[in-house]
């Protein structure tokens, strides 16, 4: 680590380059729309000249609330990252064993959190960025660090034009350090470098992005200056510039005769173990190469702290547009600028004329006041009027106000209507539908406006895909010890699960050797767990009520939000497994195959009794197709008239017995009308 001051200078210089073509127009940007996000939203001359005047300056931030619906969808949708076996000794168990540890990871650096911060960046400025590297603060075989960048410290190559950092040729950061964490990163030598030339970190110290640093106090640029020296040691006030860049470089690379792959061979890889693993590997040969590789410099002031080349294959930075066009960055809230500025003066302005409608002012003669002077007049008759003596008044008159103009509301329902429609935000994505509207067609709605963010979401899908990309590297490369690891299978529970990784069996066999192997990235989108737990309970629910399906009553418990769902399943299954529960089972199980018993039984004589009237048919068939004699004929014919004399008979005498029975027991009509005889009948006089 040699002073270089020429390599210093160069890097100084790119810093310059980058900050002078478009980064400082984008950090200029990024704080606006912080400022109205914060509600800071009317510039310092607009509100001194509206305090001069006594004009109300309104802000209605419809800004921050839009934002905060927009990224509570982003934390009820997460994604889940898991890897999925390739080729060159890629396993299933494997790729199980690096998604657990890719879990692992994401809760030891508490990602989500990290994730959303991320995302409200990208929302704000346009630009959002992570960190991925190696630290050994709480491990000595290192741990996988997941930080989240401000972008306004972010220079991206200006010639760059893709979302993908691998296709860009550097990236500086630029940060602030006490003399503290610089012996703490780059050792006790460079603090007291930094200490003895603090003169010549002027011309590489502040400059035009660090007028206004992001942070909790609100310093002043010469603070470094003007402390007590025995301050200076929390102050962070060396600057430090961070350059990651392409070089090219001549390396050996390991080549798969039958495939063609291509593969760097590590820089700790020696001669004789390269002999050794082509002697054991005969479809691998050795080939010379000259490719980009990634360089790193650091640099404070004039004082090179670092210059090696990477330990990564990747740019540790992980970049997220929301909007990414040919490398324009677009955000949401710079769209929102001018209507919420409209909505903000048009406001005001209403608030305005209504108050010179109440205070409009009065106008008098000269002379004419009798209990009070002019002065007692414009202190008690309005506070913010305005009096005038005239000559060609004849009494006090009450000065006329304007008009409120008919159309000043209609121009502020139309700026909100602005923000609504260009942040793609409807009343239903809030929840504020009307009464009539129904249930179902709300969530419909409100879903169909969660789609206007669907390509922003897929850029977030994209930045989780670059992250697991570096991580699987990361790991691949450093994580090659035995590792006991445990990952959060669910935090409302309190339920973890511990596994090994690298893990040498007795056999000498490494069981989960993440080195080894390549794999596919799958990221995949799914709601959070509770919003998932509650979407499944209720299709279960509508499954069992609607279609009949018999789901097992434990499954319903484990989708529910019961706090102890497996001990309330413990219960139900000790409960359904007691001696009691059991012998209701037999007994039950006894009573149906008492009832299919009867069944079959009840079935066979059915079939019998079937099948012998079948029989029975077909002999009458037989028989009846059979030659008649003379004889049997005219005995037929004689039976046949025979019974239909009897059957005419029996039906003359059921006749006769049922008039003698009519005759004998009248109806009661019948009987009224006979004690009536024949006497005459009384008609209604009809009246005139």
């Amino acid at each position: 680590m040699a002073d270089n001051t020429q390599l210093a200078l160069d890097l100084w210089w790119r810093y310059q380059f980058l900050r002078d073509n478009g980064h400082l127009k984008y950090v200029k940007k990024a704080k606006r729309c912080e400022d109205f996000v914060a509600g800071h939203q009317w510039p310092r001359e607009d509100l001194d000249l509206l305090h001069e005047q006594q004009r109300p300056s309104l802000t209605i931030n419809k800004i921050l609330p839009t934002l905060a619906n927009i990224v509570g969808d982003q934390i009820r949708n997460r994604t889940e990252v898991s890897f999925r076996p390739r080729r060159n000794g890629a396993s299933e168990d494997t790729a199980e064993a690096l998604t657990r540890v890719f879990m692992q990871i994401a809760d030891n650096n508490m990602l989500p959190w990290k994730r959303t911060d991320m995302y409200w960046d990208g929302l704000i400025g346009g630009r959002g960025f992570f960190d991925v590297r190696l630290a050994f603060s709480d491990s000595l075989q290192g741990e996988a660090r997941i930080r989240s960048l401000n972008p306004k410290n972010v220079l991206i190559d200006g010639d760059a034009s893709s979302y993908d950092p691998d296709e860009w040729n550097d990236v500086i950061l630029t940060k602030w350090l006490t003399l503290d964490e610089v012996e703490a990163m780059y050792g006790k030598k460079w603090r007291k470098e930094l200490e003895a030339s603090s003169s010549q970190l002027m011309p590489y110290s502040y400059d035009e992005q660090d007028w206004e640093r992001d942070q909790f106090g609100d310093p002043s640029n010469e603070v470094f200056w003007t402390m007590d020296p025995a301050s200076q040691p929390i102050v962070r006030a060396v600057r430090v510039l961070e350059r990651q860049w392409k070089r090219l470089d001549r390396r050996e690379h390991f080549v798969h005769i039958p495939t063609g792959e291509i593969r760097e061979i590590p820089d700790n890889l020696d001669r004789n173990n390269i002999s050794l693993f082509l002697g054991q590997n005969p479809d691998y040969t050795v080939i010379t190469r000259t490719m980009p590789r990634i360089r790193w410099t650091v640099a404070a002031g004039n004082n090179i702290l670092h210059d090696d080349w990477s330990p990564y294959k990747h740019f540790t930075v992980i970049p997220f547009f929301p909007y990414f066009r040919r490398g324009a960055t677009i955000g949401t809230v710079e769209s929102l600028l001018d209507p919420q500025e409209l909505l903000n003066k048009v406001t005001s302005q209403e608030l305005h004329v209504v108050n010179t409608t109440a205070n409009s002012g009065w106008k008098i003669k000269a002379g004419s006041l009798q209990n009070m002077n002019i002065a007692e007049l414009e202190a008690r008759g309005a506070m913010t009027g305005l009096v005038l003596e005239l000559d060609d008044v004849d009494d006090a008159q009450k000065i006329l106000p304007n008009q409120v103009p008919s159309g000043l509301e209609r121009i502020s329902w139309k700026a909100e209507e602005h923000i609504k429609t260009i942040s793609m935000q409807s009343d239903y994505s809030f929840g504020n539908a009307r009464e009539d509207v129904s249930a179902k067609a709300l969530k419909e709605n409100k879903a169909s406006a969660a789609g206007n963010y669907a390509a922003v979401q897929d850029n977030l899908e994209r930045t989780d895909h670059l992250l697991a990309r570096a991580l699987l590297d990361l790991v691949q490369t450093y994580y090659t010890e035995e590792r006991m690891m445990f990952i959060t299978t669910d935090p409302l529970r309190r339920q973890s699960e511990e596994f090994k990784v690298n893990e040498v069996t007795p056999e000498g066999e490494i069981k989960n050797d993440l080195t080894l192997g390549e794999y596919d990235i799958v990221v995949t989108s799914q709601p959070e767990r509770d919003t998932l737990e509650d979407s499944t309970f209720a299709q279960m629910v509508e499954l069992r009520k609607e279609l009949g399906i018999k789901i097992p009553d434990s499954v319903f418990i484990q989708t529910s939000r019961l706090a102890d769902k497996n001990m309330v399943v413990e219960a139900i299954e000790s409960q359904n497994n007691g001696p009691e529960a059991q012998a209701a089972r037999q007994m039950d199980q006894q009573q149906r195959q008492a009832e299919i018993r009867q069944i079959n039984a009840g079935a066979g004589r059915d079939e019998a009794d079937t099948a012998s009237k079948r029989v029975k048919a077909q002999q009458d068939m037989i028989n009846m197709q059979r030659p008649i004699s003379p004889d049997v004929q005219l005995r037929v014919q004689a039976d046949l008239s025979k019974a239909k004399y009897q059957t005419d008979t029996d039906a003359m005498v059921k006749l006769k017995l049922k008039e003698m029975e009519l005759r004998a027991n009248p109806p009661k009509q019948e009987k009224a009308n006979a004690g009536q005889g024949n006497k005459p009948r009384r008609t209604a006089k009809k009246s005139r």
